[in-house]
């Protein structure tokens, strides 16, 4: 797990800073991280980014739980793949919402030395938002970096954004949010033990161990790609709380049925890349009716993967 730390890097020299949530990392995100990448390098600098957990929106009671797109640990990852030097997660708590803009840029100043702040085009930092761009600006002339801004980047009509991909995520749109991401969108976690129903219908599943904070798609069920073990696997997933069942799941689970994979996977951890949205969830009237609906499934998600070589 990516550990939540204070600034405390007095050995980083002249850094190149990226200063956000960056929550999904998507192609938005990717296109200012590879601009801070490129120029940092390109002056023998670090490029590094500053990001917060949880989630500022979270931490202000704007968003509930299941917001997250990304795990604090899966974003560094990310970031890092991207070519990112060092990636400090601080703690979004009472202290640091409080921090003028001053006081967050001084911070970074002394101790990242921070000569160049990237940020995108609506970006503000610090108490009540204050910072934005020309405040950020000003900032940099009495504290000694320059301010570089990224424009929007569009797809279509639309801007990406974090938030556009959880609208089309939590609307079954996975094929619209993973464009956005520029990568599948993605879950992962430790398999761990349910009730067995999906052993009992001849179709066993991986129950995933999944935060709560992270967001989940709207529930149905979804042709997906699963990586357990250095492996892949084409799979079939459920996303929801199994209507058909008496007493329904209180919250949803996500269980994938992986494709010709006959052993145990409790205690491994999975990696499932979401690609393909087949059906939203239903109650079906009986056992019989619901594996004849799991078949299909199975089928159609085969016939993709098939097509997609």
């Amino acid at each position: 797990m990516t550990d939540f730390i204070q600034l405390d890097r007095h050995d980083i020299k002249q850094a190149w800073v990226a200063v956000g949530t960056f929550d999904g990392v998507h192609h938005g995100h990717q296109t200012l991280i590879q601009q801070l990448v490129t120029q940092a390098h390109a002056e023998h600098s670090p490029a590094v980014v500053v990001t917060f957990h949880p989630h500022p929106a979270v931490y202000f009671g704007r968003a509930s739980l299941g917001h997250n797109l990304t795990e604090p640990d899966e974003r560094e990852a990310l970031l890092k793949e991207l070519g990112v030097d060092e990636v400090f997660t601080l703690p979004f708590d009472a202290q640091l919402a409080n921090l003028t803009a001053l006081n967050f840029m001084q911070m970074l100043k002394d101790q990242l030395d921070v000569s160049h702040l990237l940020i995108g085009f609506n970006f503000a930092l610090g108490r009540d938002r204050a910072g934005d761009l020309d405040t950020l600006q000003q900032l940099g002339k009495i504290i000694g970096y320059e301010v570089e801004v990224i424009p929007p980047i569009k797809m279509g009509e639309a801007t990406i954004s974090s938030s556009q991909i959880r609208s089309l995520l939590q609307e079954g749109l996975i094929r619209e949010a993973n464009e956005m991401l520029g990568r599948p969108y993605f879950l992962s976690g430790k398999v761990i033990h349910g009730e067995h129903r999906g052993n009992q219908l001849g179709f066993p599943t991986a129950n995933l161990d999944l935060p709560r904070e992270r967001l989940l798609p709207a529930r149905g069920v979804y042709a997906c790609r699963a990586f357990v073990n250095g492996s892949a696997y084409v799979a079939v997933t459920n996303i929801g709380v199994r209507p058909t069942f008496e007493n329904p799941l209180e919250y949803p689970r996500v269980e994938p049925h992986l494709l010709d994979l006959d052993r145990d996977l409790y205690g491994d951890f999975l990696k499932l890349d979401l690609l393909e949205y087949l059906r939203p969830e239903k109650a079906f009237a009986s056992s019989a009716d619901l594996i004849a609906q799991v078949n299909r499934d199975i089928e159609k998600t085969r016939e993709l993967f098939n097509h997609a070589r």
